[in-house]
């Protein structure tokens, strides 16, 4: 069962990804972990990314993406899996200099993002590789090479 996702539009850059390719990358994150679910993707600017990432995560930058899980109360019928937050001009910026093109990278941060979602995390080393080894077999299913790779 594919994601229902409401993409929300908070920039004017140019090259944003489409809908069908956000949608393929985040049912790619899901295969196999999870049947469908709602999220909401909103992609900003610099400025709304550095407002975001200092009230939640204290850091005065923009960042590539931010997610925000929602526990649904059982008592809840939702499958809200919740929101992701992604910032075009850092992910264009990463990609130049990490030398891949712009929509791979869209689709790691996409695909990092819902795998934060649905509770993987990288805060330990442990827990680090095996968050991006789950990256590098998603985006291999997807044809895109290993992000983290040295080039």
């Amino acid at each position: 069962m594919s994601a229902d996702i409401e993409l929300q539009i908070g920039t004017d850059r140019p090259g944003l990804p489409s809908q069908a390719q956000l949608q393929q990358w985040v049912d790619a994150a899901l295969d196999g972990r999870r049947d469908g679910g709602e999220i909401c993707i909103r992609i900003v600017d610099a400025d709304e990314s550095r407002a975001l990432n200092h009230q939640y995560r204290g850091k005065d930058r923009p960042t590539n993406v931010l997610s925000f899980p929602f526990e649904v109360p059982e008592s809840v019928p939702l499958d809200l899996l919740g929101d992701l937050v992604i910032c075009a001009e850092v992910v264009a910026d990463e990609a130049v200099e990490q030398h891949k093109p712009e929509p791979h990278h869209w689709a790691h941060m996409v695909i990092h993002g819902t795998l934060h979602l649905l509770g993987y995390d990288h805060i330990n080393d442990e827990d680090a590789e095996e968050m991006e080894s789950l990256e590098r077999r998603i985006l291999e299913s997807l044809s895109i090479p290993d992000p983290y790779q040295e080039r």
